[in-house]
């Protein structure tokens, strides 16, 4: 249960492993200064990122989808967030109005401080810019006063998107780096839960390691904070400010 003090984020994941890569960090840092973060799990990834379950003799569908899940839930309570799944199909991913409006729910219900979510664009995965998609017209429509009239309204949380697998091609430039230092065991112990995916533990170590340098680059000279793990995130949406 969210108090009414406690600060809230959304993270829009299209597979159940693609938070703790991508926005474990994140997830950690703020649960710990005493946020709540909710995940939701558009699909489990049971046919496009399950390749090594997919291997193994007599495997089935939902049997694929039971330890995805397993996976994620361990991951996501190392890290403190609350999870869904929701189950809606991966490769091909399709989202109908049904879905939409329920996460517009999720948005109204929560209130979030910020979103995150996928690269606008991923030619390798159209499942994670449709995840992208539907969690910035969620976003528009829970701010509807005339969608469900009655219901609080959100404000304009901005919208973050985490780093895609091929930073290049999915046109993906970080603006914002997030310094997960403190909280990167945590991660890492996430990541480990992910065992049908074990050949992005490193993968993504390395990613953290080298957004912690360029973090490190971008801090003033005045701070004193020695940064060795970081995430970098590409805000889509206006920052409003007093002074720069």
């Amino acid at each position: 249960m969210t108090t009414v003090s406690q600060k809230t984020a959304l993270v829009v994941s299209a597979h159940s492993a693609d938070f703790v890569w991508r926005a474990g960090g994140a997830i950690a840092a703020h649960v710990k200064q005493g946020w709540k973060v909710k995940v939701i799990c558009l699909s489990y990834g049971e046919r496009g990122e399950s390749a090594k379950l997919w291997r193994q003799p007599n495997m089935t569908l939902e049997r694929v989808k039971e330890v995805r899940q397993q996976e994620a839930r361990a991951a996501a309570e190392i890290l403190g967030a609350e999870i869904e799944f929701w189950d809606i199909g991966d490769y091909p991913m399709r989202i109908n109005d049904e879905v939409l409006l329920r996460l517009v729910d999720v948005y109204r219900e929560l209130q979030p401080e910020f979103v995150l979510s996928h690269s606008e664009k991923d030619p390798y995965n159209f499942d994670h810019q449709l995840a992208m998609h539907a969690a910035q017209e969620a976003r528009i429509i829970a701010q509807a006063e005339g969608h469900n009239p009655g219901q609080p309204i959100i404000g304009a949380p901005p919208v973050y998107a985490f780093e895609p697998h091929q930073t290049e091609q999915c046109q993906w430039q970080p603006n914002t780096f997030l310094d997960i230092t403190e909280v990167w065991q945590l991660k890492r112990q996430a990541i480990e839960c992910m065992a049908g995916q074990e050949h992005l533990w490193d993968y993504y170590t390395r990613v953290a390691l080298q957004r912690g340098v360029q973090a490190k680059r971008n801090i003033g000279i005045t701070a004193k904070r020695n940064i060795q793990y970081a995430e970098g995130y590409m805000k889509l949406t206006p920052t409003v400010v007093e002074q720069l």
